[in-house]
């Protein structure tokens, strides 16, 4: 219980509270939290965009998004209290790589051989969730990946959790935002759904790169770069085809 006390406390303390949103100099920070959460949201932006687009209809993938938004708000309030020991779960960082570039190779696979796909899928034993909460639970899982890099970079700016708490729900919600615009574009231009997975391959590797033992970090701005011109060659190769 001393604990959950030591963890959590802070959230529950109304002092706390009235003093982070009484205080200028405290939104200045959030504001900052936000931007960073932003950038940092890109690459979840392109999984969660991509992997809506497996359901049927765009009412699905946008309750999908929905409902990925709360529980991404439930798990960011839990993730921010263990924030210190977040730094030790490298583990998650290698589990999440191996299963983006999985979800980039199948797709190029599946695109390469189809007739192969379709065979496989045929064998398949029935699925044990509906496609659709197959996405939700995939849309959290990806939250919990991200949420360790934003979490550690909110809180080496700030220690009060409420602040990196308010940032980061902010941020959440820019970050579908971002997702939602990717989707839409998907719709109009379909070559940016192989874009996207070429991405989410790019993605892996960036994550994987991070763990302690190799500890490479490529900057957001950089990886900001990649993404913009990858959008431009991608509308150009539309263009081109039209």
């Amino acid at each position: 219980m001393d604990i959950l006390t030591k963890l959590y406390g802070p959230f529950f303390d109304v002092n706390n509270w009235k003093t982070v949103i009484e205080s200028g100099e405290d939104w200045m920070i959030i504001f900052s939290l936000v931007l960073i959460e932003c950038l940092l949201s890109v690459d979840n932006a392109i999984v969660l965009a991509a992997q809506t687009q497996k359901l049927p209809d765009k009412k699905q993938q946008e309750k999908s998004l929905f409902y990925g938004l709360w529980g991404a708000y439930i798990f960011r309030f839990a993730l921010i209290g263990v924030g210190s020991y977040l730094i030790h779960f490298w583990e998650i960082k290698v589990l999440g790589a191996g299963y983006l570039m999985y979800l980039s190779l199948n797709h190029f696979y599946r695109m390469r051989y189809p007739e192969r796909a379709k065979r496989k899928k045929g064998k398949n034993k029935k699925p044990i969730l509906p496609l659709f909460w197959s996405v939700v639970i995939s849309i959290e899982l990806m939250d919990i990946v991200f949420s360790i890099d934003s979490i550690l970079a909110s809180l080496a700016i700030s220690p009060n959790p409420v602040i990196v708490l308010i940032g980061g729900l902010i941020g959440i919600l820019c970050m579908r935002g971002i997702a939602e615009v990717i989707m839409r574009l998907i719709d109009i231009v379909p070559e940016l759904e192989v874009m996207a997975y070429f991405l989410i391959g790019l993605i892996a590797i960036k994550l994987f790169l991070t763990i302690p033992m190799i500890d490479i970090e490529i900057p957001a701005a950089a990886f900001g770069i990649v993404v913009l011109a990858s959008v431009v060659v991608t509308l150009i190769v539309h263009k081109v085809r039209n």
